[in-house]
């Protein structure tokens, strides 16, 4: 999350003109954008004209400030990136032997606000930075104010952990942690070493709290529900309790950790999508996603069960295609387009992530249903970028 799986600076870029999508953005002040003096100074009364070759910056289209405050909120929140969250709190469901329950649905919530909250901290943090690099996006274009974005990433916070609280509290201290993570990323981690590290542990963190919440409620034991017990020892209900959470804790580590490795490898590659210029971050990157998708089709194969075993490898299939082909280019070409177009591929290939591990863990109608969320992440992109 800045939140689960939102990488450093590819979450800020909006969408860029060598995307296709025939957008520009303002000119960076300074002595190379300052206007002429003369007649050529005056404002332009139509579209914007060309200097030699290179045509001059103009706002993009439908987001001039004063209009369009709804799609202002929805760039700034990237709408589209939303749906790379539900997954980690289904895949954790999945990973402790659970249905989806209500306890589900409240980690779902919380980590969707908790998502969003880190979004806008994000743009709220970089605002100055923004208005040098990224003079288009909502808070430097003035769309959005300053102080809305951080009383936004404040209630949408708060909104996460009382969501999660309704689960219980062991949901609740996951969220917190969560919450933390996410803040401390956005406002002191992202331009360190550990950045890559804090964006890993919040994404592992989006899987715990959906495996608490789906968890029996806290202090549902042996004693508050009576059950007949054959003769013989009996062992102590706290150490069967321990026991219990230790098995639970070893099977949810397994999905927890294959999220924080790709989460890793694709916030990597983002601390270069201004600039480009690195080859061994994209490689490295494919080296880690390509061994994820390998590991978790090899135990599908390994696992008994017939056909429905199967299933987890058309996803890890989608994740291995999804990663492999944009990080392969990047690497081959590291330049800022090519590598922005990796860590947004690195953002989509989330879905399919999950969906093979829920599949993996016998959730096979999870994992269909994380990965039917695919195409929706795809056709909003289109409209909203997610990076």
């Amino acid at each position: 999350m800045t939140h689960p799986g939102r990488p450093d600076r590819a979450e800020r870029s909006g969408p860029e003109p060598e995307e296709g999508r025939g957008r520009t953005v303002a000119p960076v002040s300074g002595p190379e954008s300052a206007p002429p003096s003369g007649p050529e100074s005056a404002p332009p009364s139509g579209p914007a004209p060309a200097v030699g070759s290179l045509p001059v910056p103009a706002p993009e289209p439908g987001l001039a400030p004063g209009g369009g405050r709804i799609r202002a909120w929805a760039e700034l929140l990237r709408v589209s990136a939303l749906f790379s969250v539900p997954g980690d709190a289904l895949a954790g469901a999945a990973a402790v032997g659970l249905r989806p329950g209500r306890g589900t649905a409240y980690a779902v919530g919380a980590s969707l606000c908790l998502y969003e909250a880190g979004m806008a901290l994000n743009d709220w943090a970089d605002r100055e930075e923004d208005a040098v690099d990224r003079p288009h996006r909502p808070l430097p274009s003035g769309r959005i104010a300053p102080a809305a974005a951080l009383g936004a990433a404040g209630l949408l916070t708060a909104a996460g952990l009382a969501l999660a609280s309704r689960a219980g509290r062991p949901a609740l201290t996951a969220a917190a942690a969560l919450a933390g993570t996410v803040w401390a990323y956005d406002l002191r981690l992202k331009h360190t070493p550990a950045a890559p590290a804090a964006m890993a542990t919040a994404r592992a963190l989006d899987l715990v709290l959906g495996a608490t919440a789906t968890g029996p409620a806290p202090g549902r034991t042996a004693a508050t529900v009576p059950v007949r017990r054959p003769p013989g020892p009996v062992t102590p209900a706290p150490v069967a309790r321990r026991g219990a959470a230790t098995r639970t804790g070893l099977r949810v580590a397994a999905p927890a950790g294959a999220l924080a490795v790709h989460t890793y490898a694709v916030t990597a590659v983002s601390r270069h999508e201004a600039q480009g210029g690195s080859t061994l971050a994209p490689l490295g990157a494919l080296a880690a996603t390509s061994a994820l998708g390998a590991v978790t089709a090899l135990r599908a194969l390994r696992k008994p069960g017939g056909a429905a075993a199967l299933v987890p490898l058309l996803p890890a299939a989608l994740y291995v295609g999804t990663t492999a082909v944009p990080l392969l280019h990047a690497a081959l070409n590291p330049s800022p387009a090519l590598t922005r177009r990796a860590v947004g591929g690195g953002i989509r290939a989330m879905i399919p992530l999950q969906a093979a591990l829920a599949a993996r863990a016998g959730a096979t109608g999870t994992g269909i249903g994380v990965l039917g969320l695919a195409p929706l992440a795809r056709a909003l992109a289109e409209k909203v970028s997610a990076t």
